[in-house]
Formats: C-alpha cells, structure tokens, sequence
C-alpha cells in the first residue's frame, strides 16, 4: 500500500445480510463523507416495490469510501471533504491543473479497495459509482482500470477532463496533421485506446499503450440526473455521456423532469435496481 492510500480515511462499509456475492463501491459528493451518504442512500433509496438497497441485494457488501479534508478553490480555501479540488462548481473544467493532485491520489485510493475486493469475489460482480463530485471521481477510476467491472452507475456528476478525452478522440484530417507522413509507418492506436492511456496518464499510472483487452471500456454504464439539478447542471452529465459513448461504451441515460440536486424516489432507485439486476 502506497503512503497516499494508508493516508487516506477507513470507508463505511455496510456488510451483507447473506452470503456475500457482490460489492458495490459508491463516492459521496462534495463536503459529505462516506458514512453520511451511505447511511441516507441505504435508508431513503426506496424503490416503489417498497424495497431498499440492502433488502434488493442481500448478497452486496456496501463500501462507501470518505474523501480526505483538502482546501476548496471554490470556496475561498475552506477545507472540506472532497476527493479533489475544483475552483469552479459551476464550471468544473474551470483551472483543471488545480484537480490533478486529488485525482491522482483519489484514483489510487478507489483502486485499492476494488483490489481488495477482487481477493474475494470476481470483478463481475463489483459495481462502481457514486454521486455528484463522486460520480465525478468514480468515473475517471472507472476508465483507468485495466479490466471491467460488472457495471458503472453514477447521479447527478460530470467526467473531469472531457475535453481533453473527445480531443483525443475527435478524428483528425490529414490535411491538419503536419505529421501525417512521418505516423504512416508507425503503429495506428485506436481512439479510444488512446482515450484511456490520457487518463492513465492524468492520474500518474502505466502509460504504456493500453490494449482492447486491458480497459474497462465493456462496462455497462448508467447515469442519471435531474433536469432541475442547480449545482451540476443536467448537460454536463449528458456531455459525460456523449464522451463514454464516442469511447465505444454502452451508456443508459436518464433524466428526471422536476429533480434538482440529488436522487428522485422512486423513479431514480428503480431504474438504478433494474440496471442492477440487469447487470448481476
């Protein structure tokens, strides 16, 4: 265990009521912490079946990691939790140098607890997500795994970088790339793949050219958003999706007429259950 993981706070884990079969990893948002957004998601999602997260999956083990307490460039140095620093909630892209530190060390922290998760059950069956700045953060672990996960669901969040990652997979004319004769001789990446070494790169892993076999671009990806949502606005979580498709990903979208800021009861939980079950 690297010195950035031992540092970083013991997730709240909410243990299975069965055998245990399947881990889900959830990131809270912007200034909670893991025990607090468990203890509400696992007590307020309900489906309109009446059922919650722990009775729908009895075999799950829960984990919701904390964020560590880093100074906020959005709000005048406060510190608070959060699993990197952005200078503008409005416009996450806003000084992106300022996230990269959070991202790389954050990044490492997820990834260790799927690697100790993985000790135990198959990757099949562990699921990553989380909301808002978490579904932020977990999506970018999500594309830096080598391997994919049984599925991916995020609410109310955006992908950090984007625009760096459709550059990436924008394709060039060869009319605008000066150095279209020198490459033809040299080996063709496949967009995305190159999409998914940038991110490796953003967050200080292998940057050795990834191939199709070692990226998690099979997850099945979901997320969701309020309409009404007025801290991380709906478009932003449909560019998200617009990016991880263009990477080849299969995507499911959904947006909540009337839903601001966080997860809509039922309607939300039970596309979330059904893309679980789906998936499990």
């Amino acid at each position: 265990m690297s010195k950035s993981t031992a540092n970083q706070p013991e997730p709240f884990i909410v243990l299975p009521t069965s055998t245990h079969t399947h881990t889900l990893i959830l990131l809270h948002g912007l200034g909670n912490n893991g025990q607090k957004f468990g203890t509400k998601l696992l007590s307020t999602g309900i489906s309109s079946k009446g059922l919650t997260f722990t009775s729908a999956f009895p075999g799950t083990k829960f984990i919701f990691p904390n964020a560590r307490k880093r100074r906020s460039s959005a709000f005048r140095r406060a510190v608070i939790n959060q699993w990197f620093d952005i200078a503008s909630v409005a416009d996450p892209s806003h000084r992106r140098d300022t996230q990269v530190q959070g991202l790389v060390e954050s990044a490492e922290h997820v990834r260790s607890i799927i690697a100790e998760e993985l000790e135990t059950i198959p990757r099949g069956n562990i699921v990553l997500g989380g909301l808002s700045q978490g579904c932020a953060m977990s999506m970018a672990a999500l594309l830096s795994l080598e391997f994919p996960l049984g599925g991916y669901f995020g609410m109310s969040g955006w992908l950090p970088f984007r625009e760096d990652i459709e550059d990436v997979v924008a394709p060039v004319k060869e009319e605008d790339n000066p150095f279209a004769d020198d490459e033809a001789d040299g080996e063709v990446i496949e967009p995305p793949l190159m999409a998914v070494g940038l991110v490796r790169d953003i967050l200080s892993l292998d940057t050795a050219t990834p191939s199709k076999e070692r990226t998690s671009l099979t997850t099945p990806v979901l997320l969701c958003h309020g309409e009404d949502d007025e801290k991380v606005k709906c478009k932003l979580g449909e560019e998200a999706v617009q990016c991880l498709s263009s990477l080849g990903m299969q995507v499911t979208w959904k947006c909540y007429a009337g839903l601001g800021h966080w997860y809509k009861i039922p309607d939300e939980i039970d596309d979330i259950f059904e893309f679980l079950e789906a998936i499990l």
